[in-house]
């Protein structure tokens, strides 16, 4: 594999291969705590890469140099540097959304996700190839999130609203499952918006995941087992 290659991977495999949360099952707590709302989610996912990005960046680039008996409490101290500068400007810029993740911003210091990055990766890789795996996991993350945050918040209000939490865009909603103006009508199921909701959207998104995974390593040892099974026929028959 070339370098290009590979640096496309360490950024892609974070999308869907190797997902911090659908596949590695990681950040679950704030992944259940913000995604009554899309655009709560989208922002958290947001703040969430800039953290994880730029961790990587400054530790990678300070890896040879911070010693390894102190080698945790530095990476905290990045960590918390650059959550402090993302609850400052956001609580500064956009307090709907800063009000909105409320103590999830603060506990990104010790998310297990900006953490095992910071760890396993950036400690042991070039800058470079650090700030592509801080964006990959940012963005695999983000859409993860996003995703449970579209379920929940469709099957829980009954609608989708656009404007109040990113409050510099108009605000508009929009009736998916009811909830149209001036009438009673709604299919929304508020169990979506509570803890359960999130813990049981969350299952069907991990169940689906393996279940496709499962499928996708059947049909390869079933292709295996052909080859081979050709093979030794062909064998057999150069053998005759």
């Amino acid at each position: 594999m070339d370098q290009k290659q590979s640096k496309l991977r360490v950024f892609l495999d974070p999308l869907l291969k190797a997902n911090p949360l659908f596949v590695m099952v990681l950040g679950t707590c704030p992944a259940l705590a913000v995604t009554t709302s899309l655009e709560s989610a989208i922002g958290m996912g947001l703040l969430f890469t800039f953290v994880v990005f730029f961790s990587n960046l400054i530790i990678s680039a300070l890896r040879k140099i911070i010693p390894d008996e102190v080698r945790t409490p530095c990476y905290i101290v990045v960590i918390a540097t650059f959550v402090t500068v993302v609850k400052i400007l956001s609580s500064t810029f956009l307090p709907e959304l800063y009000n909105s993740l409320g103590v999830f911003v603060s506990l990104l210091v010790v998310n297990c996700i900006v953490l095992g990055r910071a760890e396993a990766f950036a400690s042991q890789n070039t800058v470079v190839d650090s700030m592509l795996d801080g964006v990959g996991n940012g963005i695999g993350y983000t859409w993860a999130i996003a995703a449970i945050a579209l379920v929940r918040e469709v099957l829980g209000a009954g609608t989708l609203t656009f404007g109040k939490v990113f409050t510099f865009i108009p605000k508009v909603t929009l009736p998916i499952l009811g909830g149209f103006k001036n009438s009673d009508f709604s299919m929304a199921m508020p169990v979506f918006k509570s803890s359960a909701g999130g813990f049981l959207v969350l299952g069907i998104a991990l169940a689906i995941i393996a279940a496709v995974n499962n499928h996708k390593e059947q049909k390869a040892k079933e292709a295996a087992r052909a080859a081979k099974a050709a093979a030794a026929a062909a064998a057999k028959g150069g053998n005759n």
